[in-house]
């Protein structure tokens, strides 16, 4: 077995880790731009010509420290080279460093190049030839906090060159992300299904081959003659030939039917362009390539059901957005017309253009179209998708007479800066759910939480504060209609995507309170854990950000621990404990609606048996009967104050968490640990009101980076027995 490391476009981690999991790899573990995977050395070759979203494959051989060139050249020595270059082989190094003291990649490639130079020379008398177009072997670099890990690069070159390009059109897009595309987009199921393909904008032809590769069930490494693997030493040229002929024979045996892939454009160079490429590619007994305008597609084959997937221009300059409100418009209208029925997907850089299709978005996912970051937008072209009146809850009407305002415009550059800075931190730290603003203009008083998850769905909640009686309501009305006319370009995000809300001060319940009945779940991803959250019907999600850190800790202690989670919400908490390796977890709450909503969260991650108890219960009546010793880690979280009707009296966290301290230390066993946290910012622990209790306060280590801005949104305490 070897471990492998495979490079993707950002955004397609999850589609390459699936095609590796069916291919019978091991040990997988996504990252933003790739997946590593532990398997023989076939399923590395495999990876290769298979693998519709890869870039590259490379094969793990080494790794040790490189804090200082000499360290560097050290443990490249290590490696004997012998085993990987042949004595005609010829070499090229690529590097890469991140957070390290070596931060010159040209000079850290030549002190690699240097080492196995010196002891191919050393061992045989002759050194190898530099080639870096198409070497014989690659050695692939990555130095990482001082520490270097050194690969065999099998593919050679990047894996989007299929083999077939001839001459394109400008920046045409890669097909590794062409193909990322219609895998999110479902391809696979539509063309099993007999569906058709639409690209009314199709260009060089990208999408379409790719629709036909995968149709065809063609492997779309096929046509390549080089690979990185071909001439190093440890190539098993049986295993590569055997691979290749399964290849072939199963893209003879594909039944995939002619006429049904189509592609057309209204420019004649593009369209001679396609036609050539669709031939290259070995596809034009699939695909047709038409010359006609966008108003003119049609769906092919006179089928009812397929897939429309377009690359329109989304206006890199300023200045072309008005002009190309037209165009979108003019394909919405085809879409409505014409493929009723049908999915669609529609990969922009500018989502707010979307707007114009007057069709509802039902999925959107964040990618790289080489260096810009793009939305693709996924549609189901039906009348009940089609643009409604306003949805309540969702991000009001936009007014784009306001978007050029110097009030808009000033939140827009705030809001860019803050999405560019905590994006950055987001990524690194491979956080999906955030808070991006959070009144960091006081006049413009919102709070802005962007929700992600794995497949990059990616959503924003924008709640406004409730604006004090001293200011003047027109005012208000002002500021709201320029930050909402420049929303939807600054997140990146379609009008459906974007929910809106007013906070006020709540009382007693009222933070919990159903305030719709949606019943409408997203998934979302927190720390490699997926929760539901529901955007509608409360006026919490159903995940409190400012406790990322929070949750973390409880998973660190929570190994080998019976957990208890009062006032549990929808149990975070107790997924994260679960997580960590709790041996059970009870999660207690007065909500039904909350509990089962636990308990979907539970399922999610596969949580599920007697080990996790969900109670329903007015916390305070169930702590006096509870038994005394009977976890090892407790989570509690009571909110401010609450009156619920189903509750004995009142809670007020100020007032009584003394007793209810008390209370709950009586159920913590010997060396247990108590977690308490509140939201009352005014709040004060009377510790020496607890004789007996060891009390650490560890509000500044729970407070994230995104909530930096406001360090009292929580208190947390450590509570152990004295």
């Amino acid at each position: 077995m070897h471990q492998f490391l495979a490079t993707t476009p950002t955004g397609s981690a999850d589609l390459l880790a699936a095609e590796l999991l069916q291919a019978g790899a091991s040990e997988i573990r996504e990252r933003p731009w790739g997946v590593s995977f532990t398997a023989p050395l076939q399923l590395g070759y495999w990876a290769c010509l298979w693998s519709r979203v890869a870039s590259r494959v490379l094969l793990r051989l080494a790794e040790g420290p490189a804090a200082t060139p000499e360290e560097l050249y050290a443990t490249a020595s290590t490696i004997d080279w012998t085993m990987h270059l042949s004595p005609t082989a010829t070499l090229a190094v690529d590097f890469d460093t991140s957070r390290s003291a070596m931060t010159h990649t040209r000079y850290g490639a030549l002190k690699v190049k240097d080492a196995i130079v010196d002891q191919l020379r050393e061992r045989r008398g002759v050194r190898p030839d530099i080639d870096t177009s198409q070497p014989s072997v690659r050695v692939s670099v990555s130095v990482i906090r001082d520490h270097a890990t050194f690969f065999i690069d099998l593919s050679g070159e990047s894996l989007h060159r299929r083999g077939w390009r001839g001459d394109g059109v400008a920046a045409p897009m890669k097909e590794n992300l062409a193909a990322a595309l219609l895998l999110r987009c479902g391809w696979p199921e539509i063309a099993a299904a007999g569906g058709g393909f639409s690209d009314p904008m199709c260009g060089s032809g990208t999408l379409p081959i790719e629709a036909a590769l995968i149709a065809a069930d063609r492997a779309p490494g096929l046509h390549r003659t080089y690979f990185g693997f071909l001439g190093w030493a440890g190539h098993d040229a049986a295993a590569w030939e055997a691979l290749k002929a399964e290849a072939h024979e199963r893209a003879q045996a594909s039944s995939y039917p002619a006429g049904l892939i189509l592609g057309s454009d209204h420019d004649p160079r593009a369209v001679e362009i396609a036609r050539s490429s669709v031939v290259l590619a070995g596809v034009d007994d699939l695909v047709r390539i038409d010359l006609k305008p966008l108003v003119q597609a049609r769906p092919p084959g006179q089928r009812a059901t397929g897939l429309v997937l377009v690359n329109p221009p989304y206006g890199e300059r300023l200045g072309e957005y008005d002009g190309l409100r037209g165009l979108y418009a003019e394909l919405g209208l085809v879409l409505k017309e014409r493929f009723v029925g049908w999915h669609a997907g529609v990969l922009t850089g500018n989502p707010a253009l979307c707007r114009e299709l007057k069709i509802e978005a039902r999925r959107t996912h964040k990618l790289f179209n080489g260096p810009i970051e793009v939305q693709l937008l996924r549609f189901l072209v039906t009348a009940e998708h089609f643009s409604r009146e306003h949805r309540p809850g969702h991000l009001p009407p936009v007014d784009s007479a306001r978007r050029d305002s110097p009030g808009a415009q000033m939140f827009a550059n705030r809001l860019r800066k803050n999405m560019d800075s905590l994006g950055k931190w987001a990524r690194r730290e491979s956080v999906q759910c955030f808070r991006v603003y959070d009144a960091d203009m006081p006049e413009y008083a919102f709070a802005i939480d962007i929700y992600a998850n794995t497949e990059n769905g990616r959503y924003a909640c924008v709640q406004e504060y409730a604006a004090p009686p001293t200011v003047a309501e027109e005012r208000v009305r002002t500021r709201r209609a320029e930050a909402v006319s420049v929303l939807p370009d600054v997140l990146g995000l379609p009008d459906d995507f974007i929910w809106f809300r007013t906070r006020k001060k709540q009382r007693g319940t009222d933070q919990y309170r159903k305030v719709a009945s949606e019943q409408e779940f997203y998934e979302v991803t927190e720390s490699g854990l997926r929760f539901l959250v529901n955007f509608d019907d409360y006026l919490d999600t159903g995940i409190f950000l400012d406790h990322r850190l929070t949750r973390q800790r409880i998973k660190q202690l929570a190994p080998g621990c019976r957990f208890l989670n009062l006032f549990g919400y929808t149990g975070t908490a107790s997924v994260y404990a679960a997580a960590g390796g709790a041996v059970s977890t009870t999660t207690v709450d007065l909500s039904r609606a909350y509990l089962d909503w636990a308990g979907r969260n539970l399922m999610l991650n596969e949580f599920k048996g007697r080990d996790q108890v969900l109670v329903q219960a007015d916390v305070l009546d169930w702590l006096r009967t509870a038994p005394e010793a009977g976890w090892d880690l407790i989570f509690l979280d009571p909110p401010t104050f609450s009156n619920s009707k189903k509750m004995d009296g009142t809670l007020d966290v100020q007032r009584d968490h003394v007793d209810l301290l008390r209370a709950t230390m009586r159920l913590l066993a010997p060396g247990g640990t108590l977690l308490f946290s509140t939201n009352y910012t005014r709040f004060v622990m009377d510790g020496t009101a607890l004789p007996g209790v060891v009390v650490q306060d560890i509000s500044k280590s729970t407070i994230p980076k995104d909530y930096e801005r406001h360090p009292r949104i929580h208190r947390a305490y450590l509570l152990t027995h004295g």
